[in-house]
C-alpha cells in the first residue's frame, strides 16, 4: 500500500508543480519572426580607418559576426542578409511585454547591443600631451573573434584571457609600453563608444599573442568584459539608417493551426499508449507530460526563440520519447511471454531495453553534433533543441518509467499479465 501512496504522490507533486508554473513558462517563451513578428534593422557599413574599403569579403564577414551577436545563445534565430555593396538587414524577433512601452525598450535594447562593439578600442596614453588615453593601439576587429575567455588564477579570482590575430603587434605595442617609467603609462585602455570600460597595466612584453586581463572584481563582471570583446571583433563599421517593425510571416492562425495540431497528435499518442501497454501505457502518459513541460522548461532558461524549426525539433523529442517507452514496454512483454514473474520482468526488460534506447540516443546526439557545428542559423537552433530534448528524455522516459513502474509492481496491487497487456494463453513455460 505504501508504493501505491508514494506513486499517487509523486505524480500528484509533480502534476502539481507543472500546473503551477506552465502559464509563467508559457508566457516566458519567446516567439520567433515566423511566428510573431520583430523588428528590422538596416546597416550601413563603413571602414574602420580613414581611406579603407567596404570590400565584399568584408561585409560578408560583418554579417556572419553580426548574425552570432544577435544570437549569441544560438537559439535567437536572426535573419542577417547582405545587400548591395555595403547594406546589411538584420531581422530578428521581439520579445514583448503587453505596453507600447515594453517593446519599446526591447527593441531599443537590441539596436544596443548591435551597436555597441563596432566603436571598441584599446588605448594608451604614449605621446598624448594631456596624459589621456589618445592614441588607438587596437581596434575590437584585430581580436579573434570568440577568443576572450574568463579563466581563473591560482587564487581563484578571476581574468579574461584575449588573443589577438597579429602576434608582432601585441608584441610591439606591450615592449613599448612595458617600458615606460609610470604606472599611468603603461596602462592598456579598454574603451567602448569612447566610454572607458577596464584600463589594465601592462606588466610583461607579450610575445605569443595572448594576454591576460585581471582586477575584475567577479566572474560577472569578467563575462561582461569578455562579452564586449568578443562582440567587438567586426571588419567594419555600421551605421544605423533605420528601424522598423516586421509582421509574422506565418500568422496567428498558423500558429494555432500548428499548436492544434500538436495538441491533438500528442492526444492520440496518450491514447494509443492507453489502450495498447495499459499499465506501462499509464506510467509513459504521464512520463511523456513531465518530459514536455521539462523542454518547455529548457526552452525558458535557454531564453530560446520558438520557430517553426524549434516545433519540429520539439516534435522530434516527442516522438524519440514514446519510443524509449515502446521499447521497455515490449521488453517487459517479452520477458513476460517467457514465463518470468511481473518484478523479474520488469528488471530483465528494463535492462535490455535500456542499451538499445542509449544506442540510439547516442547516434541522435552525433547527429545533432554535426548539425550544430556544421550548420548555420536555423539548423543550428533545431539541433541545440534535438540535443535538450534527448538529454531530457534520458531523465524522463528512461529512467523515470522504471522507478514509477516499480512502484507500482511492489505495491501488489499490478501483478497481472493482462495489466500489461499479456494474455495467459501467450505466456510460455519458463
Amino acid at each position: 500500500m505504501k508504493r501505491l501512496v508514494s506513486f499517487v504522490l509523486v505524480v500528484l507533486v509533480s502534476f502539481g508543480i507543472m500546473g503551477y508554473l506552465t502559464p509563467g513558462l508559457l508566457d516566458g517563451t519567446k516567439l520567433g519572426l515566423d511566428l510573431k513578428g520583430g523588428v528590422e534593422i538596416l546597416y550601413e557599413a563603413h571602414p574602420l580607418t580613414e581611406g579603407g574599403k567596404v570590400t565584399k569579403e568584408a561585409l560578408k564577414q560583418t554579417a556572419i559576426s553580426l548574425e552570432k551577436r544577435a544570437n549569441r545563445t544560438n537559439v535567437a534565430e536572426p535573419e542577417v542578409t547582405t545587400e548591395g555593396q555595403t547594406r546589411i538587414r538584420l531581422k530578428i524577433a521581439v520579445s514583448t511585454g503587453s505596453t507600447d512601452q515594453e517593446r519599446d525598450a526591447a527593441v531599443e535594447k537590441i539596436r544596443d547591443l548591435m551597436k555597441r562593439p563596432a566603436e571598441l578600442q584599446f588605448r594608451s596614453s604614449d605621446g598624448c600631451a594631456d596624459g589621456s588615453y589618445c592614441k588607438v593601439e587596437l581596434y575590437g576587429n584585430e581580436f579573434k573573434e570568440g577568443a576572450a575567455k574568463v579563466e581563473y588564477d591560482n587564487l581563484n579570482k578571476p581574468m579574461v584571457r584575449i588573443v589577438v590575430n597579429d602576434k608582432s603587434k601585441l608584441a610591439e605595442i606591450s615592449t613599448r609600453l612595458v617600458g615606460k617609467p609610470t604606472e599611468a603609462e603603461r596602462r592598456l585602455a579598454i574603451f567602448l563608444d569612447d566610454d572607458k570600460i577596464s584600463d589594465p597595466v601592462v606588466q610583461s612584453a607579450l610575445t605569443e599573442g595572448t594576454a591576460v586581463i585581471t582586477g575584475q572584481g567577479d566572474r560577472a563582471e569578467a563575462q561582461n568584459l569578455a562579452d564586449i570583446i568578443n562582440l567587438g571583433a567586426l571588419p567594419l563599421k555600421l551605421t544605423e539608417k533605420y528601424t522598423q517593425s516586421v509582421g509574422a510571416t506565418l500568422g496567428k492562425q498558423s500558429l494555432h493551426d500548428t499548436l492544434f495540431a500538436g495538441g491533438l497528435a500528442s492526444v492520440l499518442i496518450l491514447v494509443f499508449m492507453l489502450v495498447l501497454y495499459r499499465i506501462p501505457g499509464l506510467v509513459a502518459s504521464i512520463c511523456l507530460l513531465v518530459f514536455v513541460w521539462l523542454l518547455l522548461g529548457v526552452f525558458y532558461l535557454m531564453g530560446a526563440t520558438l520557430t517553426l524549426p524549434g516545433i519540429a525539433a520539439f516534435v522530434l523529442g516527442i516522438g524519440i520519447a514514446v519510443d524509449s517507452n515502446i521499447i521497455t514496454a515490449e521488453r517487459i512483454k517479452d520477458e513476460l511471454r517467457n514465463g518470468k514473474t511481473i518484478a523479474s520482468s520488469l528488471k530483465a526488460g528494463a535492462k535490455n531495453s535500456f542499451r538499445t534506447i542509449i544506442d540510439a540516443h547516442i547516434t541522435t546526439l552525433i547527429a545533432g553534433s554535426v548539425l550544430y557545428f556544421m550548420g548555420h542559423g536555423m539548423v543550428k537552433s533545431f539541433a541545440i533543441v534535438l540535443i535538450a530534448s534527448i538529454v531530457v528524455n534520458i531523465a524522463t522516459n528512461v529512467f523515470l518509467p522504471r522507478y514509477l513502474l516499480s512502484l507500482l509492481i511492489k505495491s501488489g496491487y499490478f501483478n497481472k499479465p493482462s495489466h500489461y497487456s499479456v494474455k495467459e494463453s501467450e505466456i510460455g513455460a519458463l
